[in-house]
């Protein structure tokens, strides 16, 4: 059967189709209300609905936003910024339109193609990773970029704040006083992200006066095997030189240094702590002891690029990204360095030898064991 056309519902009703137009448009006119509850019941059994388009040509509003992307339909941690991006969108009475191009170049064209022919109110570029992109010829000037920045302006974009995120986590490690902090990084250069989070960790290291060791900068593949890898490398240092707590570039490479700790029968955070990145769905909470690590504010940026493209919000501007915090997601794995633990355990056991002494409570606190999200 072919689609349902105004014909069909003035038909059914038994009217002319400029009193169908009239009453599903919500006209102002002298139709009595039996008539018009006539035409809505007809309209349902026929099903007939609007085209977009039509109505965009009375209202200039087609309550339909494009979201062109390169593979974030198809990640499951990047996929919270498409749910960012439709709750806004569901908030403001818009539905989106998603296309996932998987990076293909000619798809992108034909998305754009497509959404300048639907006439979209508003189109929002996505990528899976922080980077700067170039975008697709055609866009329309209000287009927002979601996870990535233009790479030669001419859009309002949002991107994590890696850089503080990097900080973030070495404070954490610095906070439960580690001096010798390791950054376990990407063994690809290119990301940006990569850039910024070591930027980062070397800020809080100077911020603490920590002397920098370049020994504990160590590279690996973006996967628990390159993280088990680098942390044997790690490991493998001179006692003196050796890390007691490491920063890895993401949530993966964590799960690596879990294994190459376990493997030496090391414990998790009373010999070695770690903190991750990304808070990556099904890792971070699920490991033993759960991870600490930052999270990727992909909801909210995919909230913040639709509220901006359809005008709710007026921040951004073209020049910069807007920069969203990456929050520290307090878990299980991080804890004093080991000296300081041996310390307490010592004045545990020098307890215990002096009688009714030993029933005091320990008075010591674990910065940062325990600490749920």
């Amino acid at each position: 059967m072919g689609r349902a056309r105004i014909f069909d519902v003035a038909a059914a009703a038994g009217v002319s189709v400029t009193t169908v137009s009239l009453v599903l448009n919500n006209a102002q006119s002298r139709i009595s209300e039996e008539t018009r509850q006539r035409v809505r019941e007809a309209a349902d059994a026929v099903g007939y609905s609007a085209s977009a388009v039509a109505r965009g040509l009375r209202t200039q509003r087609t309550r339909i936003v494009g979201l062109i992307s390169d593979q974030i339909a198809t990640t499951p941690f990047a996929g919270r910024m498409l749910a960012g991006a439709q709750d806004a969108a569901r908030e403001n009475a818009h539905m989106v339109m998603l296309v996932d191009t998987g990076g293909d170049a000619e798809v992108e064209a034909e998305a754009v193609r497509a959404m300048t022919a639907q006439q979209v109110d508003a189109v929002l570029y996505a990528a899976m990773w922080h980077r700067a992109a170039t975008a697709p010829a055609g866009l329309p000037a209000g287009t927002v970029m979601l996870d990535c920045y233009p790479a030669a302006g001419g859009f309002r974009s949002v991107v994590p704040d890696d850089r503080a995120g990097g900080e973030a986590a070495v404070r954490e490690l610095i906070a439960a006083g580690h001096t010798r902090i390791a950054y376990l990084d990407t063994s690809d250069p290119e990301p940006i992200a990569s850039r910024l989070r070591h930027e980062g960790y070397l800020a809080a290291l100077a911020e603490a006066g920590i002397d920098v060791d370049p020994a504990l900068h160590v590279r690996g593949e973006t996967s628990a095997q390159g993280g088990r890898e680098a942390a044997d490398r790690l490991l493998d240092l001179p006692e003196a030189q050796r890390p007691t707590g490491i920063f890895c570039f993401n949530d993966r490479m964590a799960i690596g240094v879990y294994t190459a700790a376990h493997r030496r029968g090391l414990d998790i955070p009373r010999d070695l702590s770690v903190v991750g990145y990304d808070d990556q769905q099904l890792v971070a909470a699920e490991l033993d002891p759960p991870l600490t690590t930052i999270a990727l504010p992909h909801y909210e940026m995919g909230r913040w690029a639709m509220e901006v493209a359809l005008g709710v919000r007026a921040e951004g501007d073209e020049d910069a990204p807007h920069r969203m915090e990456c929050p520290v997601i307090r878990r299980d794995s991080v804890g004093p360095p080991p000296a300081q633990v041996a310390k307490r355990d010592r004045r545990r056991a020098s307890h215990t030898t002096e009688g009714p002494r030993s029933a005091a409570p320990d008075q010591v606190t674990d910065v940062g064991v325990g600490h749920q999200e």
